[in-house]
Order: structure tokens, then C-alpha cells, then sequence
């Protein structure tokens, strides 16, 4: 089978039976096929360079919190074909999963270890949010809520992945208690936008009014 046809017969249903849905309902995990996160760097005269694309990405809750990034491979590849483009995709979203499939196994970097691993079941999304969070020291529920909240939904616009990073950077800070944070973006990169979210979200969960600390 060539990739196209690997993704549809053994991939989407290896995501699904380790609870990853491909439905659009934000309260669960769920996969994107096919996400483009840039549109292709300027190459002068209105001429573009290729979209960065990543074949699958994993969300906790989507859209505002992906966790992994999958790069398929046709089934008579090496499972690990795919992994280094994975870990470019990765580290570009702000990741710290990146898998690479042939459908029958799975190849696994994880940034916060720094190992890789090959399995012949997808992690489920309850193993990835708990390993995160542990690495991250996550340890209240209402810091989860927090980072879990979704952005603000007037204007049907979703942030830029490099905005998402930064508010979910600046959110995952706020949770661990960090009392200083520097946060800086180049002009034009949306910074009144995603100064809006960061407050969005804690306005949300009403977190100055639920710690005297705060």
C-alpha cells in the first residue's frame, strides 16, 4: 500500500483504538489529518515556498492544546522512516511527543526524556497528558482547568501555532507559580492577540479569584 492508503486502512483505525477520536468535539482527544501550520515562507514577487504540513496532529483538546506530531509512512517503510521530520515538526509546534507509523509500529521521541522507543500500540491520551504533566509539575486540578480552558471563540479565528506556544508557555508559567515572565514577539506577530487569550483564559477560570497568592 503507498502512504495515502496506509494512512486510511491502518493508521486512522491504529489512533482510534487507543482512544484517539477524528471527530471535531473539543472534550476529547482527538487527530487532524493533514494540518498545515505555515504557509510557505515568501520567496519575493508574491511566490511562496512549500507549506509546513504534519500528517497527523494529536490534540488533548482541540484546537488549543495538541500534544504530538505523527509523520506517516507507507506500510512497506520502516516505521522510523519518518521520525526525524517528526522532531523538526515537533519542536516547531512546541511538542514533546513525535511519533513515526508504517501502521504496524510506532517509533517514539520524547524531548522530555530524550529516548526513543517503538511500540505496536498508539500511547493512549490519558498516558501522554500524565507524563506531561508529571514532567511539567502539574499538580492541582484547577491548573489543569486552566491549561485545558479553550481560547476565545468570537471572531472564529484560531491562533497562529507560534501564538498557541506562547500562550500555553506563558499559561503552563502561571500554573507553576512563576512569578516573572518574559514573553517576547516580533512586531506583526499578533502580540495584542495573544496578550487578549492569556487573559481570555484566566478571566475564564477566575484564577485571581481563587488563590490569595494570586
Amino acid at each position: 500500500m503507498n502512504e495515502a492508503e496506509t494512512r486510511i486502512r491502518n493508521i486512522d483505525p491504529l489512533l482510534k483504538e487507543s482512544g484517539w477520536s477524528d471527530s471535531n468535539n473539543p472534550d476529547v482527544p482527538s487527530f487532524k489529518r493533514e494540518h498545515y501550520f505555515t504557509d510557505g515562507k515568501i520567496r519575493g514577487e508574491g511566490v511562496r515556498g512549500k507549506a509546513k504540513r504534519a500528517d497527523y496532529l494529536l490534540y488533548y483538546r482541540q484546537p488549543h492544546f495538541p500534544i504530538a506530531v505523527v509523520e506517516a509512512k507507507a506500510d512497506y517503510k520502516l516505521p522510523s522512516d519518518g521520525i526525524q521530520q517528526a522532531k523538526t515538526y515537533a519542536e516547531m509546534l512546541g511538542l514533546n511527543f513525535a511519533y513515526s507509523t508504517n501502521g504496524k509500529l510506532i517509533v517514539e521521541f520524547d524531548f522530555v526524556t530524550g529516548k526513543e522507543s517503538q511500540f505496536d500500540k498508539m500511547p493512549q491520551p490519558s498516558e501522554l497528558w500524565l507524563r506531561l504533566k508529571t514532567h511539567e509539575g502539574f499538580t492541582s486540578q484547577q491548573g489543569e482547568d486552566l491549561i485545558l480552558s479553550p481560547f476565545d471563540p468570537i471572531g472564529g479565528k484560531t491562533p497562529r501555532y507560534y501564538q498557541q506556544i506562547a500562550i500555553n508557555n506563558v499559561i503552563s508559567a502561571i500554573v507553576k507559580d512563576q512569578r516573572r515572565i518574559l514573553l517576547t514577539m516580533a512586531t506583526g506577530t499578533g502580540k495584542t492577540t495573544t496578550a487578549f487569550q492569556i487573559c481570555w483564559k484566566l478571566w475564564q477560570q477566575r484564577w485571581n479569584l481563587k488563590g490569595d497568592s494570586r
